[in-house]
Order: structure tokens, then C-alpha cells, then sequence
């Protein structure tokens, strides 16, 4: 039985993933960390819980990571996007949220992080949305914070994160972003915007090489209402 307030990352044991996790547990919400491999998921929950004692975080096998959570966050590879999608569709259910988090840099096919491949439905997050059973929303959102500065806990992550999707899932998904001190949550509008986003962050990774910034670049958008 999934539970509203719970967050689930699936491939919480990456490094943007984890950083996510880190981020949520300390904010004081319940995180479920999810791999294809249970002792990786177990891992990550001391990892999460070294740095955050008092986080509320297990680890299960994506399938059984994916009933526990309201908000399930898909944070893998493009090139597993659509394993770990059949793999936990039989575990989704009607109102649950999944978060896109993927780009199909061209890494998928052997080249390099600076360029995107093309994807038939337009983007990851809309190939998430033709891979979900009915009743499950997919948003987009999280693809430009920096997994580094993610995992600074005792710092703010300076960035904006463009949301979109349905209306209604759009903005439980933006209202996470507040958890996180320095992310501001930006209305992307409709799911068919991510091909927009997703593109950038090929753009950021080229820039953060050719300015040395290991730690990475973020994004800020000026002139929106406060």
C-alpha cells in the first residue's frame, strides 16, 4: 500500500538519486530507495542514514520500492528506462506519480554526455508516460540539479527545476522542491515541454567541462514573480 507523503527513487543508489534521497530524509520526509539489486538499496539507507541519522529511509528491490511511495522518482540511465519500467509496471497503481528524471544523452549508444539521441515519443519523460498503466501521472522534473551540490547537505542547491505534466501532479511534484533549500520549483507546463529541458541538460554538461566545474552549473530563470 503506497503511502502519500512517501518518496520513492528508484536508482537511489546513483548519485543523483542518492543525492535526492539525502536531501528528502533530511527535510523530514520518508524516502524508499529502490535498486534492481537489494543489498544496493540496503547500502544506500546507511549511506543516507550516516549523514542523516534521523532519517525516516529503507531500500527494497524497485518492484517492491514502487507500491511504497505516492511519488515514485525514476532516477536511472536512459538506457534502462524502459527495463525498469516492465519490471515494476505491475506494481504501479491508479494515482500514483512518476517522476522522469532521464535524458537520452547519447552516453546510450556509446557517445558522448554533450548530445542527446532521438526518441520516438519526443522525449524520456513522454516514453515513461507511454510505458505506465492508466491512472498513473508522469511528471518531469529534476533533470539540471547537480548531483554534487545535491549532496553538499550543508549547502543550498542554487537551482531552478522546471516541472511538467498534468496540471494536478505538476504541482504535488513542485511542492518538493521546497524541501530542498535553494531549488525553486518553475511551472513547465505541459508533459510535451520536457523535450525542451531534457535538451539542456546536454547543454549544461558540455558547459560545466568547458568552464572546469566539477561540481556543476545550475539553472536560474530571472524576472518570475516571487
Amino acid at each position: 500500500m503506497a503511502k502519500q507523503d512517501a518518496i520513492a527513487i528508484l536508482g537511489g543508489t546513483g548519485d543523483q538519486g542518492l543525492g535526492l534521497a539525502l536531501r528528502f530524509a533530511k527535510a523530514g520526509r520518508e524516502v524508499v530507495i529502490g535498486s534492481r539489486k537489494l543489498e544496493k538499496a540496503e547500502q544506500a539507507v546507511v549511506e543516507v542514514k550516516q549523514a542523516v541519522p534521523e532519517a525516516d529511509v529503507s531500500g527494497f528491490a524497485n518492484e517492491e520500492a514502487s507500491q511504497r511511495a505516492g511519488i515514485v522518482i525514476l532516477s536511472v540511465p536512459f538506457e534502462h528506462t524502459a527495463g525498469t519500467l516492465k519490471s515494476i509496471k505491475a506494481s504501479l497503481a491508479e494515482g500514483q506519480i512518476v517522476v522522469s528524471m532521464g535524458v537520452p544523452l547519447a552516453t546510450a549508444i556509446g557517445d558522448g554526455a554533450v548530445r542527446t539521441v532521438g526518441v520516438w515519443q519526443g522525449s524520456c519523460a513522454e516514453l515513461v508516460k507511454s510505458l505506465v498503466p492508466r491512472g498513473v501521472e508522469v511528471v518531469s522534473a529534476f533533470q539540471n540539479v547537480s548531483a554534487h551540490r545535491l549532496r553538499e547537505l550543508e549547502h543550498p542547491v542554487e537551482c531552478d527545476v522546471v516541472v511538467s505534466g498534468a496540471k494536478a501532479a505538476r504541482e504535488q511534484v513542485m511542492a518538493l522542491c521546497p524541501l530542498v533549500p535553494g531549488l525553486r520549483a518553475v511551472d513547465g507546463g505541459p508533459l510535451s515541454n520536457a523535450r525542451i529541458i531534457e535538451e539542456i541538460t546536454a547543454l549544461l554538461i558540455g558547459m560545466n567541462i568547458r568552464y572546469k566545474l566539477p561540481e556543476g552549473l545550475g539553472l536560474r530563470f530571472t524576472g518570475l514573480p516571487d
